[in-house]
């Protein structure tokens, strides 16, 4: 499987120096490229733009000798893979990259790690501030990324991991939610950092006092890494809440159900879009689908047309019509009362109730889930598991 090993890397200043140069280069050639292509109207391949670049670099570019050469060709590389993303209306089209806003280049070639330190190309021997006692397997590419004033290299690394061993027990619902993070069909809950609404007002004092500083001067600069660094602390904190988080699930429960949100559509809510983003749950998925995989449970994406909220856990009646301001759920047929979300995650959970290995195809997708009533919800296709090697973009997050 393709897996990342991801280290915070120590450079001295003329290796930092070096560093930026690198940064330097990639963005100037994906800029270059992106040029090309909106000039000629067309989205030019990347062994093309390569090409071209390579004519146009010896009379243009006389510190092309400088840097590795892998930082322009992996940067054409990533434009058209934005451009193919773009066609496939999964993101906008690609825009130019900004100095300071974008500091990022991918190395191939002659990488490896030694003790407590990596070996780049052109750039030599760059100790890691972390311990490199684990790294197994062989180095497809690195990525080095600054964050606020630190550098950091994520290693693509192919290697071979044991099948895990199927979590034994029972699975759980969850409904995710903003007052608690996360509710568990068993009664638990999860209450989340709130990492930016924490820091919001020192966010907003640093915003301030930096839009007041003289453009171009020391104290600006200053300013700008204080702010940038304040914006780290709170993407660490959200970081670290939701990998403790869904690592603890996958070890523990066999199959975790989720619902399938229009995140993207959620926040289009002036009123919440705030405490949608901040929560992170398009990144909670993200990691769920990897981390199963992992640890030898299951990810079970219920079908976005499934009544979770209005369904009764009870007796399965379903209500025509529910507030976001009813936060107990009252059913009409039977009387119970409960927490509308420990609700909604009691039938997220009945979608797996009783489920055994036999129930997964070998397709990797799972067979028409059974209610508690007996009757199925949804077609098979609507519930997808993540099963190991599905995908990866999973294994190699």
């Amino acid at each position: 499987m393709i897996q990342a090993f991801r280290y915070e890397l120590d450079p001295t200043r003329p290796e930092e120096e070096c560093l930026r140069r690198h940064a330097g280069v990639a963005r100037f050639a994906y800029n270059w490229a992106l040029e090309r292509c909106r000039k000629t109207g067309t989205t030019i391949p990347a062994v093309a733009l390569h090409r071209e670049w390579n004519r146009w670099k010896r009379t243009n570019a006389p510190w092309w000798e400088e840097v590795s050469k892998c930082a322009p060709q992996e940067a054409f590389r990533n434009l058209a893979s934005a451009w193919a993303r773009h066609r496939h209306g999964l993101a906008r089209p690609p825009r130019f990259h900004r100095r300071g806003v974008r500091d990022s280049f991918r190395l191939t070639g002659s990488l490896s790690v030694g003790d407590r330190c990596v070996r780049l190309p052109r750039i030599g021997e760059v100790r890691t501030k972390e311990s490199t006692e684990k790294f197994r397997g062989r180095i497809l590419s690195a990525t080095v990324r600054r964050e606020a004033d630190r550098w950091f290299v994520s290693l693509s690394v192919d290697r071979e991991r044991p099948d895990p061993v199927p979590v034994v027990g029972p699975g759980v619902g969850v409904d995710l939610g903003l007052s608690s993070f996360a509710v568990f069909s068993d009664g638990g809950r999860l209450e989340s950092p709130k990492a930016l609404a924490s820091d919001l007002r020192r966010l907003r004092h640093r915003s301030r006092l930096h839009s007041r500083k003289e453009l171009g001067s020391a104290s600006r600069a200053r300013s700008a890494r204080s702010l940038a660094r304040l914006h780290y602390r709170i993407r660490c904190r959200r970081r670290d809440f939701l990998h403790k988080a869904t690592t603890e699930l996958a070890r523990t429960k066999s199959a975790v159900v989720v619902e399938d949100l229009a995140v993207k559509n959620l926040v289009r809510n002036r009123h919440l879009s705030r405490a949608i983003s901040d929560a992170g749950w398009s990144e909670f998925r993200r990691m769920w689908e990897y981390k199963t995989v992992g640890h030898g449970s299951r990810l079970v994406v219920a079908p976005r047309n499934f009544a979770s909220s209005k369904t009764c856990s009870a007796c399965g009646n379903v209500k025509e019509t529910l507030s976001l301001a009813e936060r107990v759920y009252r059913c009409e047929a039977c009387g119970a009362e409960m927490d509308r979300d420990l609700n909604a995650a009691r039938n997220l959970a009945s979608l797996v109730a009783g489920s055994s290995p036999e129930t997964v195809n070998a397709g990797g997708a799972d067979v028409r889930p059974v209610l508690a009533d007996g009757q199925t919800v949804g077609k098979p296709e609507s519930v997808l598991i993540s099963m190991y090697g599905r995908t990866a973009s999973a294994a190699s997050s």
